[in-house]
């Protein structure tokens, strides 16, 4: 079972030639999750080959335009198409207000179900979605409004079976080698039982995802990244505009390094770049001083967790 990423917007507020507005996909076993929709979203997951109608969720980090105005577009699509399967939103109180107000938007007019999760000022963590592959859970992050941040995490799974182990031990029929790998002890002729522990390895740890973006570094932001496999962090400017990153409400690379540090993550992505840069390398030289296997996310480019 794969999950892996893939960024379609690593900019910051305004687009440039090649840097578009923030937006992650999160593919798992073929089901997508969607991380922010900035303007141009849709465009995005068609050069992706991401068919936008198995998007399950999508999740919204803060009510800055640049973060949320691909929304529209991509609903109204949803509806074109004759979308009939379930999504769920999930973002700061006010979302499901914004989306409302749009002519043809509410309930009564969507041919599928549209289910608004917001979470208010003064959440400390709540698990959004829940499945029984993996959930998501959001924190507050600091920003200059209020912002979300979100981890993916799959489920641990079943530790793998040993087929030479289990034959050795008598087991023939397929469907007892099923009931082995689900955890449930075979009796065999004789009165013999083999016991799933004799056969299977220990239960493997599931993959995690931590995203977070537009906010200083901050607790949440640090609890999100504790222990993921992977972890995207805005890295808005590089340290020489320190000032500048906390009058606007974001980071640094070092800083974004710093937070992978401390949470102990295996692996971080950097983006959200403000325009003013053309050379990411940048980001990366300064990271790497604190977290060596840092990397720049490069859109379309798929990152396997």
């Amino acid at each position: 079972m794969q999950t892996e990423i893939i960024p379609l917007g690593t900019g910051a507020a305004i687009p440039v030639s090649d840097r578009h507005l923030p937006a992650m996909a999160l593919i798992h076993d073929g089901h997508v999750l969607l991380f922010d929709c900035g303007e141009g979203t849709q465009f995005q997951l068609l050069r992706a080959g991401i068919k936008s109608l198995r998007i399950e969720a999508i999740f919204i980090t803060h009510l800055h335009g640049d973060h949320y105005f691909g929304l529209l577009g991509l609903i109204s699509t949803f509806t074109l198409l004759g979308r009939s399967t379930p999504l769920t939103l999930v973002g700061p109180a006010g979302i499901q207000t914004i989306m409302c107000a749009m002519p043809g938007f509410d309930q009564a007019h969507l041919p599928f179900e549209l289910t608004y999760k917001e979470l208010h000022e003064g959440f400390t963590r709540e698990v959004v979605v829940e499945t029984e592959a993996y959930t998501v859970e959001a924190r507050p992050i600091e920003h200059r409004i209020q912002a979300v941040g979100y981890r993916f995490q799959e489920r641990s799974r079943p530790g793998r079976l040993d087929p030479d182990r289990a034959r050795a031990l008598g087991v023939a029929d397929v469907k007892d080698f099923a009931r082995l790998k689900a955890g449930k002890p075979v009796k065999l002729g004789g009165g013999h039982v083999v016991r799933p522990e004799e056969v299977v390895g220990p239960e493997r740890r599931g993959v995690s995802f931590a995203y977070v973006t537009d906010t200083r570094p901050c607790a949440g932001g640090v609890e999100l990244a504790r222990g993921a496999d992977l972890l995207y962090h805005e890295a808005t400017f590089t340290s020489e505009l320190y000032e500048r990153a906390i009058e606007t409400g974001h980071s640094t690379a070092i800083e974004a390094a710093t937070v992978a540090r401390e949470a102990g993550a295996r692996r971080l992505l950097l983006g959200h770049f403000s325009a003013r840069y053309t050379d990411p390398s940048v980001f990366i030289e300064e990271a790497r001083t604190v977290f060596q296997n840092t990397e720049v996310a490069e859109e379309l480019k798929r990152y396997p967790i």
